[in-house]
């Protein structure tokens, strides 16, 4: 079974707790305790593939860049889907903390709101401090424009989502966690996806060229062959 770590992150009330819950139960539920950071736990088949998958709900506030985050974990809950929860104490400015859950994590579902465009400008600084964080050439992220039910509230149109996916080298997802729960699967099994790609080796360099250079050798010899 394949270990697959994913955080998800976003302005407050882009539906991130809403989106997790989703996926675990198949319910919705519009209201939540935003103030505590859970931990979901399962185990999903992904292309015949075991995956154990744990799925981090920050109670991070994110506002023009800046994170605002509990202190430290507090009161360990066991139970079920539920691996644990950590009490919002008094907050502060500690973009250090954010940093280690973003070490932590292997994918990142990056949220925002078609209806709120201060929400879809935050994605862009959160990319940025996961790209820093964790120095890497490929960061499996999936962007998720969430409430695409309030279309008369739009203010960020799809274009504009996608067009900052391809420039932020991430995959794109409008849907409305409201509506139905197929949508939200195939955000987290699209990032979940991007994630088994990376954590996958890459084939040996000089085994892949001898490889091309005897087939291209055999192709070769072949059509002279024909040629006579």
């Amino acid at each position: 079974m394949v270990p697959v770590k994913l955080l998800v992150l976003g302005s407050p009330n882009t539906g991130k707790t809403a989106l997790c819950v989703r996926f675990m139960t198949k319910r919705f539920i519009g209201e939540y305790d935003n103030k505590k950071e859970t931990t979901y736990r399962c185990c999903r088949l992904v292309d015949q593939e075991a995956v154990d998958l744990e799925i981090l709900d920050t109670a991070c506030k994110v506002t023009f860049g800046v994170a605002l985050l509990p202190r430290e974990p507090t009161n360990l809950v066991a139970s079920g889907l539920v691996t644990r929860r950590w009490g919002c104490a008094r907050q502060e400015s500690c973009a250090s903390s954010l940093e280690a859950y973003i070490r932590w994590a292997d994918g990142f579902l990056l949220l925002y709101t078609i209806t709120h465009r201060h929400s879809f400008l935050e994605v862009q600084h959160l990319k940025r401090l996961i790209d820093q964080t964790k120095q890497s050439l490929v960061v499996p992220t999936v962007i998720v424009a969430n409430k695409a039910d309030l279309e008369s509230g739009r203010e960020v149109t799809t274009e504009e989502g996608q067009r900052l996916a391809n420039d932020l080298r991430s995959g794109f997802r409008e849907l409305s966690v409201a509506d139905t729960v197929l949508a939200v699967e195939a955000a987290v099994f699209q990032l979940i996806r991007r994630v088994l790609d990376q954590q996958r080796p890459l084939p040996d360099r000089r085994s892949y060229m001898l490889t091309m250079r005897h087939a291209l050798t055999k192709k070769l010899t072949r059509s002279k062959t024909m040629q006579w």
